[in-house]
């Protein structure tokens, strides 16, 4: 068995997406070698409902899945094929937007103001990329919960974990969606497929990952002024680790714990051309896609 190294531990960023939503991106509308098949990764947690409550407005999606994981309050979905709904704490929206979709989502927090949640774009391949937009929606209660002799826990949202599978199915890219909870001081190893890109998303506690023995950080190289030097990082709240190569990933939780996200999937490597929630393989594919949604032919009701 060989360990994943840390590649690289970066800081979600603040942006402000939709109609004024202030939310934080670990990475998106950049380059993807790293991350394939998944493209975006927002988290929107906001306890001030002044931040979230503008919302998603209708805008089109074509090419890519986005998955909606919601925490805390309540998310309104609608779209322009008719389905309507909503996502409570613990919910999973799996949404392929394929040939494509109109689509808005509405936050709305809970008694205490608060809105969280992530959400997570993942690529479709070119033979997918015009397929019938569909939905899994997936309620809390229905995503398995499996507790190790240790304490440690994990939801499994998709694909197959410590014999239990998550309820999301027929996903291009085959992904692992994990929520995993360590306790204080533990330190746990976890299998990863060793031909998939890997990354955790860091949301509560803090800890080391890699083979480290103490919670006080990784060895990672980073620049300080014209000299690379080693220094000790520690992941925390909004932190985001790309894994190299290997197929076990090796996590050791600080004095307060942690919860992350780790999430793994097949590299599509294929060509991305990207405009937006509108992702295709060719400049010209996106092009038309645009056409298509200044003549009113976006939606391809006859999309296989």
């Amino acid at each position: 068995m060989s360990i994943r190294p840390v590649s690289r531990i970066d800081s979600a960023k603040p942006t402000i997406e939709g109609a004024g939503v202030r939310l934080h991106r670990a990475f998106g509308f950049g380059d993807t070698d790293e991350t394939d098949p998944f493209l975006l990764f927002d988290d929107f947690r906001n306890d001030d409902p002044a931040s979230y409550e503008a919302g998603f407005p209708w805008h089109p999606h074509r090419g890519i899945e986005t998955i909606t994981y919601v925490l805390a309050g309540e998310v309104e979905h609608g779209d322009s094929l008719g389905n309507q709904g909503s996502m409570g704490a613990g919910d999973v929206q799996w949404m392929t937007a394929g040939s494509g979709i109109l689509h808005q989502e509405m936050p709305k927090g809970d008694p205490d103001g608060r809105m969280h949640g992530f959400q997570l774009w993942a690529n479709l391949p070119a033979r997918l990329k015009m397929t019938r937009p569909r939905y899994q929606d997936i309620e809390a209660r229905d995503i398995p919960r499996v507790v190790d002799d240790d304490g440690v826990a994990v939801r499994v949202v998709c694909g197959e974990f410590w014999g239990q599978r998550g309820p999301v199915e027929g996903v291009a890219a085959d992904p692992r969606y994990l929520d995993v909870s360590v306790p204080p001081g533990a330190r746990k190893v976890l299998p990863v497929e060793p031909d998939r890109h890997a990354f955790a998303y860091v949301f509560e506690g803090s800890a080391t990952f890699r083979d480290a023995s103490e919670p006080f950080g990784v060895l990672t190289e980073r620049a300080v002024g014209d000299d690379e030097i080693l220094v000790r990082e520690t992941t925390g709240n909004r932190s985001l680790v790309l894994f190299g190569r290997g197929d076990e990933v090796v996590v050791q939780a600080g004095e307060e714990g942690i919860r992350f996200l780790l999430v793994s999937g097949r590299p599509l490597e294929e060509p991305v051309a990207w405009h937006g929630p509108i992702v295709m393989n060719t400049r010209d594919e996106l092009k038309q896609a645009v056409r298509d949604l200044q003549t009113g032919e976006f939606i391809k009701t006859s999309a296989e």
